[in-house]
């Protein structure tokens, strides 16, 4: 299949179906294993939070204009995933101590195969949505 015979709306689906599981996800993280997120964590929730609902309604209404709002949200957020995956990961980052107060950020709760954190899993959220919106970009004429 040719990426850009994919109708845009079913790839605003996918983006809002990702953008759900993360939401859900940090919530279950948060309310139901009770890890108490760091900072970073919060930032990352600030960004990834209102992609659930801009994309929600970007795929009702298959408005690929949306795009232009949901970019924005995804590229900072997942910047700051990546910032934080590295201070867990990288051994040069161990010295950077965003994180004062409470939960300090380079704290694993998961390390499932050696690698995949908490901010790992938001940062693949964050670029999954990313890249569907610049397929959407691509497909709209």
């Amino acid at each position: 299949m040719n990426l850009r015979t994919i109708a845009p709306h079913y790839l605003l689906y996918f983006a809002w179906i990702v953008s759900i599981v993360a939401t859900l996800g940090s919530l279950y993280f948060s309310e139901v294993r009770a890890y108490i997120p760091c900072e970073l964590c919060w930032f990352q929730r600030i960004f990834m939070y209102p992609l659930s609902i801009l994309l929600g309604i970007a795929a009702y209404h298959s408005e690929a204009s949306m795009k232009k709002y949901i970019l924005p949200l995804s590229i900072v957020g997942g910047s700051i995933s990546l910032y934080h995956y590295m201070l867990q990961k990288v051994p040069g980052f161990e010295g950077i101590k965003p994180c004062t107060n409470g939960v300090p950020c380079n704290l694993d709760y998961i390390n499932w195969l050696g690698f995949i954190t908490i901010p790992f899993l938001a940062l693949i959220a964050f670029l999954l949505i990313t890249i569907m919106m610049f397929l959407v970009r691509q497909t709209k004429k």
